[in-house]
């Protein structure tokens, strides 16, 4: 059974939006900042990751500081002759690692994905060379953006 927002107590809340905002903070922190002691504390995260509320710690990585400033959405229509179409596509995709994120949608085109490279000339070549080489994509139409207002992997939590 999947534990829903409305089972958790609010102690448990504090301690997702702390964890958001420092993946690194100390447990003997962490306790102090919501309360507890910090044997109960650890368990509370321990039974936070356990039921899936937290799925993983990670780094967020500058992209400017690595030649990757230029973010690009395309939108990507798949040719529909064959029924694993999108199977190949989301094979292929998942292995392109410029891609940062990829989403299957409705409405005109079949997938919306999200890219970082350096610069245009990077992107021309990204496009010939790996997107439009992928299996079954039969037209493609990209945003660039020119500025990046918000950008968080932040979830909100009531």
């Amino acid at each position: 059974m999947k534990s829903t927002v409305n089972q958790l107590s609010q102690i448990d809340k504090d301690i997702l939006r702390i964890l958001q905002d420092d993946g690194r903070i100390t447990y003997a922190e962490l306790a102090r900042q919501v309360g507890l002691t910090t044997t109960p504390c650890i368990e509370r995260v321990r039974r936070l990751e356990r039921d899936g509320f937290i799925k993983q710690y990670t780094t967020v990585i500058n992209p400017e500081q690595l030649d990757a400033g230029l973010i690009v959405f395309v939108q990507i229509r798949l040719d529909r002759t064959s029924k694993h179409t999108f199977a190949q596509f989301k094979e292929a995709v998942l292995e392109v690692p410029e891609v940062q994120e990829c989403y299957l949608v409705s409405g005109s085109f079949d997938y919306l994905i999200k890219v970082r490279l350096a610069d245009m000339t990077a992107y021309r070549k990204f496009l010939e060379e790996a997107l439009l080489s992928v299996p079954a994509v039969q037209e493609s139409t990209s945003i660039v953006v020119m500025e990046a207002v918000k950008e968080t992997l932040s979830v909100s939590i009531p």
